[in-house]
C-alpha cells in the first residue's frame, strides 16, 4: 500500500478542488489526498499558448488534464443559475441547488473572481429575447461572472496554495482502478501498480476521464444512463458581428428546434474577442474556445451543438462522439476548418480559398477541409438551419466568410446512477462533476464536489450548512 487516507479524491478539476476545499474547512482532521493524472498547475504548458500554434499531442494533454482540470484554460465563465451546466436539480430541490450555486460563487469571489456580473435583467435583454423569439430562437437568461482564461489560472493558483497545506496533492498520479472490499469501497490502484487505501473515494475525473469512468462503472457493475451526446462545430466571426448578443448578455444562451428534424441546437461557450483552441483527449483532437481578461482579438467564437439522445439498443454515446471526431482527425491530421460559403457550395475549403476569406482563423493549426465528409447529414442540416436563424439577431453570422471548425464534442455522455448525495450503490464510493455525467460546467461541477464533501463530513459527525 502507498498509504492510508480517510478520503481519496480522483481528479483535481473544479469538482475535486471544491470537494477538498469544503472537507478541509468542515473536517480539517481528516486525511485527504487528491490524485490527478495530469501535471501540477505551474507545469501545465501548451505549445499553442506559447504562440507556436502547433498541437504537440502531449500525453496527457495539458489543456484537459492537470490541476484545475479542463476548466483551467477555459473561458472561465461562472453561470450562476440552476438551469445550465448540469443536472443537480434531478438529485435535490432547485432551491437547494441555487444555495449551492451561491455558495460556490462566494468562494470564487473569495479567491479572486471579479465582482462584475453580465446578463442581469434589463430592457436590452428583454428586447433581445423578443427579437430572438421572432427568429424562433429561445433566449434563456443566465447571470454570468466572467473570469477569463488568464484570471482563471490565477484563482486556481490561489486555491492550490490554500489546499497545499491542508491536503496531500499528487499530480502525475493516474488511477487505474477502484478497489472494493466486503463492506464497500477500499481504495484505488494507481497506474504504477501501487495501491492506496481510503475509507471514502470520490470519483471526479472531469471530461478527460469520462471514458475511464464508463469503463470502471462497467467493471464494477454500476448502472449507467446515456446522456445526450453533443456534437457540433465552433463558429468564428468578426467580433462586431456578435456584439448585438455579447454586449447585452456576454454569453447569449440560445436554443433552436430545427424544422427539418425537430432536433435541439444550442449555442455554447461564447468567447467575445477570443480565440479558437485545440483540446487533446488521449490523442483525439477536438476544438474549443477561450477568451482572456487581459488580451483581446478582433474575432469572437462560439459553439453550435446538436443534442441527440440515443435509444436502445445503442448505449455508447461517448464512442459515437469519438468516432465523429476521429473522422476529422483522419482527414486533416487534427481539427478541420471550413468557410461557411464553401460548405454551402459543397466544396472543400483549400488554403487558397481560406486566404481569400475576410475572416482569418485564430487557430493556425487547423487544416482547411470539408466538414460534410465528417459530420452526419442530420447534424449539418441542423447547424446550417441554426446559422440562418442566428443571422436574424446577429447579422453577418451567416456570411459565406464565417469559419466553422470541427468537430466540437462534449464527453459527458454516460451518467452513473447516484443517490441524492451522489453516492453509487457501492458504500462510500461517490461520483461527481462532468466525468460522472452529473454536470457540464464550472459552477455545477464545483457545487457537486461540495455535495459530496458535506455528506462525508456529516457521516463523520460534522453538521453541514443548509
Amino acid at each position: 500500500m502507498t498509504g492510508r487516507h480517510d478520503v481519496a479524491i480522483v481528479g483535481a478539476g473544479p469538482a475535486g478542488i471544491f470537494a477538498a476545499l469544503e472537507l478541509a474547512r468542515l473536517r480539517p482532521d481528516l486525511g485527504l489526498v487528491i490524485l490527478e493524472q495530469g501535471p501540477d498547475l505551474d507545469a501545465r504548458a501548451c505549445p499553442i499558448h506559447k504562440r507556436s500554434q502547433n498541437c504537440a499531442q502531449c500525453s496527457p494533454c495539458s489543456i484537459t488534464t492537470g490541476w484545475g482540470g479542463a476548466g483551467a484554460f477555459s473561458d472561465g465563465k461562472l453561470t450562476l443559475t440552476t438551469e445550465f451546466g448540469g443536472s443537480l436539480v434531478e438529485y435535490m430541490p432547485e432551491d437547494e441547488v441555487q444555495r449551492l450555486v451561491n455558495h460556490v460563487d462566494g468562494i470564487y469571489l473569495e479567491f479572486g473572481a471579479p465582482k462584475e456580473l453580465h446578463g442581469q435583467d434589463s430592457g436590452a435583454l428583454r428586447d433581445l429575447a423578443r427579437r430572438a423569439a421572432g427568429a424562433e430562437l429561445q433566449l434563456v437568461p443566465a447571470v454570468i461572472r466572467h473570469l477569463g482564461t488568464d484570471r482563471c489560472m490565477e484563482i486556481l493558483g490561489e486555491l492550490r496554495r490554500y489546499l497545499g497545506s491542508r491536503a496531500e496533492i499528487r499530480t502525475g498520479a493516474r488511477v487505474e482502478r477502484v478497489e472494493v472490499g466486503a463492506d464497500g469501497v477500499a481504495g484505488v490502484t494507481l497506474g504504477d501498480g501501487s495501491r492506496l487505501e481510503a475509507r471514502y473515494v470520490a470519483l471526479m475525473p472531469g471530461r478527460a476521464g469520462a471514458e475511464w469512468m464508463a469503463r470502471e462503472a462497467a467493471r464494477l457493475q454500476l448502472p449507467l444512463a446515456a446522456n445526450p451526446v453533443d456534437i457540433g462545430v465552433r463558429v468564428e466571426v468578426p467580433a462586431d458581428f456578435l456584439e448585438p448578443l455579447t454586449e447585452v448578455a456576454y454569453e447569449a444562451k440560445l436554443v433552436y428546434n430545427t424544422r427539418a428534424f425537430d432536433d435541439q441546437v444550442r449555442t455554447f461557450c461564447m468567447n467575445p474577442h477570443g480565440e479558437v483552441v485545440v483540446e487533446n483527449y488521449g490523442g483525439l483532437l477536438t476544438v474549443n474556445g477561450h477568451a482572456y481578461a487581459g488580451r483581446k482579438t478582433d474575432r469572437s467564437n462560439f459553439a453550435l451543438l446538436v443534442s441527440k439522445t440515443f435509444t436502445e439498443p445503442f448505449h455508447e454515446p461517448i464512442t459515437y462522439g469519438q468516432h465523429v471526431a476521429r473522422l476529422a482527425n483522419m482527414l486533416g491530421g487534427g481539427v478541420l476548418v471550413q468557410r461557411l460559403g464553401d460548405l454551402r457550395a459543397g466544396r472543400r475549403t483549400t488554403e487558397k480559398r481560406l486566404a481569400k476569406g475576410m475572416v482569418r482563423p485564430t487557430l493556425k493549426d487547423a487544416t482547411p477541409g470539408d466538414l460534410s465528409l465528417v459530420l452526419p447529414y442530420r447534424h449539418l442540416v441542423d447547424i446550417l438551419e441554426m446559422l440562418t436563424a442566428l443571422d436574424k439577431v446577429a447579422p453577418g453570422v451567416n456570411s459565406s466568410h464565417t469559419l466553422l471548425y470541427g468537430v466540437e464534442v462534449k464527453f459527458y455522455s454516460s451518467r452513473l446512477s447516484l443517490s441524492q448525495v451522489l453516492e453509487t450503490r457501492i458504500p462510500r464510493l461517490f461520483a461527481a462533476g462532468d466525468g460522472a455525467g452529473v454536470t457540464r460546467g464550472l459552477v455545477q461541477a464545483s457545487a457537486s464536489g461540495v455535495v459530496v464533501a458535506r455528506e462525508i463530513a456529516r457521516r463523520e459527525g460534522q453538521p453541514c450548512p443548509q
